[in-house]
């Protein structure tokens, strides 16, 4: 089940504890025990490695062993075609179901055929297309709201003020479009976006997006980061720049990030727990191949925008965050 509120964490952390994780270098990693073996076989296809894929996984990992499902991974590494030959490596062994953190909403047109026409039902984290009557069932973000609620805070701090606005974005394709679409959109008329760059979800190409960015745009008030670890980055390179006062909203919702809130390196980020992504997608994937009429097909994970003043209140994050 979804962990609502951080003080749940020790039995979070607890069940993932003592479970088997099942994940390894890649590709075709599985129980070595008979005792996390269930009644389905699952397989786990991740985008990546940020801090929001890797506390993914551990949730998938930790509720697959709760339900005694067996577990194989792999990683996409933010590539569409290695996530296509993931799945063809997926579907070779038979899973009952595929668990899939896309790459590329556009690109999973092919993914969800090849699943289709083997027998094997797709249920998507994150993100899915506009035709979902393909899919087993999905728990989704809403990325547009996330970015909207970045973007309300800053239309309630700027006050009317003409601000100026820098954005860094992630990987072109899925989430990182969606987060960016949302935040443009809600954003007031008082707030003029000056400067976009790709940061590909990579701390180090961010910092150099921001680098230029501040150069080039030396009176920048905010700046929208399409997550923490990046946001990190950027806030480093700003800081050397003597651009000190920009503030910074972005996404995710971990635990260094609301440090971060606190002492005024970041001035809001939105919560959407990974753990209870992770959690949901197992639970309602096995529920839904038992045919249970009461599970929302279609799920969404909780948004909420955090800040200094509630972020001892934030939901859970990362279920390997105290292990």
């Amino acid at each position: 089940m979804p962990v609502p509120a951080r003080p749940r964490r020790a039995l979070v952390a607890s069940a993932l504890g003592t479970s088997l994780l099942l994940s390894g270098c890649g590709l075709g990693q599985e129980a070595a025990s008979d005792a996390v073996t269930g009644p389905f076989t699952f397989g786990f296809v991740n985008g990546g490695t940020t801090k929001f894929h890797t506390c993914l996984q551990a949730a998938v990992e930790a509720e697959a062993k709760n339900y005694r499902v067996r577990l194989y991974t792999a990683d996409s590494h933010q590539d569409a075609a290695t996530e296509l030959t993931n799945i063809k490596e997926m579907i070779a062994k038979k899973v009952d179901a595929l668990i899939v953190q896309t790459v590329d909403v556009h690109a999973l047109d092919d993914d969800i055929a090849r699943a289709k026409a083997s027998g094997i039902p797709i249920f998507l984290t994150s993100v899915v297309p506009d035709d979902t009557s393909g899919l087993l069932g999905a728990v989704v973000v809403d990325l547009k709201k996330v970015g909207s609620l970045d973007a309300g805070w800053i239309d309630e701090d700027a006050a009317g003020k003409d601000v100026q606005v820098g954005i860094v974005a992630g990987a072109p394709g899925a989430a990182s479009d969606l987060l960016v679409g949302g935040f443009k959109g809600a954003l007031p008329a008082n707030a003029e976006v000056v400067a976009t760059g790709a940061g590909m979800f990579d701390p180090g190409r961010a910092r150099e997006v921001a680098k230029g960015m501040i150069k080039d745009h030396p009176d920048l008030d905010y700046a929208f980061v399409a997550n923490e670890e990046m946001a990190f980055a950027v806030r480093k390179a700003f800081d050397a720049a003597g651009a000190e006062d920009v503030r910074i909203v972005t996404v995710n919702g971990t635990d260094e990030a609301l440090a971060a809130l606190k002492d005024g390196r970041f001035s809001a980020t939105v919560a959407n727990s990974a753990a209870d992504t992770g959690a949901l997608a197992v639970t309602n994937a096995v529920d839904l191949l038992r045919e249970d009429d009461r599970v929302d097909r279609i799920a969404r994970t909780s948004l909420r925008l955090v800040t200094k003043d509630n972020a001892d209140t934030a939901p859970l994050y990362c279920p390997s965050d105290d292990l």
